[in-house]
């Protein structure tokens, strides 16, 4: 979980990359000075991250996970907002963890399709759980009329509320529930990265959105294929990452425009497919040529 390396800082405080271990480094930030923090930690279930696979007993993970936490809670500020996203496993822990630090104001359900059998035995998880914290309960960034979703009993079915004197027709947008169904990031969309666990853009666009103003410093202490950064940047917040992965450091300085003793080769941005199984898309020439005749 430690790196034996001393640490490589990139960038300026508009936009800064620490290359580091998480911990170490999340120990040197400022206590209160960064107003949004979304942590997507490793869920240690043996994914290979070019390399690092991520396997320690859990109550050593726990404890790395739960120091981790501390210390977000230290570096954000009195009005700041803290998402934090894991496995369905360790999600109960988090959890009960963040109870004795934060309000716990929403419990979030990431909700997306699967391209294939999950399981046979059991019900296969189409889901990750996320975690919206606050310091105070009362007085926190929500800028509801940024993340406005269509509601369809206003938009589509045009329903009356009778209720109200007088009638009126229901309200067209809504604020969205905590069932959230973005897809995953697929090798045929433009945003995909080379990372085996990258979020999508729209999930990181509502929380950046929803929970920080323009100007504000936003935290990504595993900033692993940077889409937070990126976002961030777009959408004219600060943006500080911590990250350990040289390859994912790369990825970062690309997409956020930050210059570097790298060269553009080593920048450059070459998909490879997390699996080598191919898309039913991809498929489709070879399957062609099978079915027609010779």
């Amino acid at each position: 979980m430690k790196a034996s390396c001393e640490p490589v800082y990139f960038g300026d405080e508009s936009k800064k990359i620490i290359q580091g271990d998480a911990l170490t480094e999340l120990k040197k930030l400022p206590s209160e000075s960064v107003d949004l923090i979304f942590a997507d930690p490793p869920y240690n279930i043996g994914k290979d991250f070019d390399g690092m696979v991520e396997s320690w007993d859990e109550e050593s993970f726990l404890s790395w996970l739960f120091e981790c936490i501390e210390e977000c809670h230290r570096i954000l500020t009195p009005q700041g907002t803290m998402y934090i996203m894991n496995s369905t496993e360790n999600m109960p822990y988090i959890d009960l963890k963040c109870r004795q630090l934060f309000t716990i104001k929403s419990r979030i359900v990431w909700s997306y399709d699967s391209s294939g059998v999950q399981a046979k035995k059991f019900f296969g998880s189409m889901y990750e759980p996320i975690l919206m914290l606050v310091k105070d309960q009362k007085n926190y960034t929500f800028n509801h009329d940024d993340i406005l979703v269509e509601a369809k009993t206003g938009a589509k079915r045009a329903l009356i509320d009778y209720r109200k004197n007088p009638p009126q027709p229901y309200n067209q947008k809504k604020v969205p529930g905590n069932v959230w169904a973005f897809p995953r990031v697929r090798y045929l969309m433009d945003e995909y990265e080379n990372h085996p666990t990258q979020k999508p853009k729209a999930l990181l666009e509502r929380i950046i959105l929803a929970s920080s103003n323009p100007g504000d410093k936003v935290l990504d202490p595993f900033a692993g294929s940077f889409t937070t950064g990126a976002t961030a940047v777009a959408l004219g917040r600060k943006f500080v990452g911590i990250e350990i992965n040289t390859e994912y450091v790369k990825m970062g300085l690309r997409r956020l425009s930050i210059s570097s003793h790298f060269s553009q080769n080593e920048l450059a941005k070459v998909k490879k497919r997390k699996t080598k199984n191919l898309s039913k898309k991809s498929r489709l020439p070879e399957m062609d040529d099978e079915i027609s005749p010779k």
